[in-house]
């Protein structure tokens, strides 16, 4: 599933995106495994990899499922680059008509 998933455990946070009509193929180019929030994402060395799904029943329904080797190391980046995560954000709202965190998961 995630290309660099080597470690023995890994962190995986996952969202939900209701892509606003006609944005889905720049939703798909900001937020794919080469996309501009992976390449934000790759500044830590921690950064295992996105994966994004669309669903199969909703075509505008979306979900992103970022690895991270683990909690701290996902809250230490977030913290090291909240301004740009903020920017960001905010740069690609207008391509969603919502978004959620369904949650964080750690593996066994």
């Amino acid at each position: 599933m995630f290309a660099h998933a080597s470690e023995p455990s890994v962190y995986v946070v996952m969202w939900e995106f209701e892509v606003r009509s006609g944005c889905e193929e720049a939703f798909v180019e900001a937020y794919s495994p080469t996309g501009v929030w992976a390449r934000l994402f790759r500044k830590s060395p921690e950064f295992l990899g996105v994966e994004l799904v669309r669903s199969v029943k909703h075509p505008l329904r979306f979900f992103t499922l970022d690895a991270w080797t683990s909690r701290a190391a996902f809250e230490g980046f977030r913290q090291e680059y909240c301004e740009s995560y903020e920017t960001l954000d905010v740069k690609l709202a207008g391509l969603t008509e919502w978004e959620r965190r369904i949650g964080a998961f750690p593996s066994e």
